[in-house]
């Protein structure tokens, strides 16, 4: 099993397809390591050499900023907005949308589930107040 950037990559898949399972890495940058490295796309990774490997695992540390790092760099990202009282960070501090989608409706994977509105019966007693008598 071939371990680049702290993952193990599934050895049945593509190389293309197996260096996505590594965080930061999409099907377009996986494709230009593997360029890059002159590792053919559709070779398998248990086929990868050591060599192949030691390239691509060169290849990302030197280009790309991936798993741990990226990580980081994004959460410190949204901690400054939210620092800075900036809109968007006021949206991630509050769980609501951040990119203008609308929330009257939808909105419900930010917001999550739907707290009902709470109705209150009144006892039965109380219900209604006793009848008044006429001429009194």
């Amino acid at each position: 099993m071939a371990r680049v950037a702290g993952v193990d990559l599934p050895r049945e898949k593509r190389g293309e397809v197996a260096l996505t399972y590594i965080y930061g890495i999409g099907t377009p940058s996986a494709k230009r390591v593997l360029i890059e490295a002159r590792v053919d796309p559709e070779k398998r990774v248990k086929a990868w050499t050591e060599e192949d490997v030691a390239r691509i695992r060169d290849i990302i540390e030197r280009v790309l900023k991936v798993e741990g790092d990226l990580r980081r760099e994004i959460s410190m990202n949204i901690k400054r907005l939210m620092d800075i009282g900036a809109y968007r960070g006021i949206r991630h501090r509050r769980g609501l949308p951040v990119r203008g989608q609308r929330t009257h409706t939808n909105a419900r994977t930010r917001k999550g589930p739907r707290r009902g509105v709470m109705v209150k019966k009144k006892p039965a007693a109380a219900a209604a107040p006793p009848p008044k008598k006429a001429g009194a």
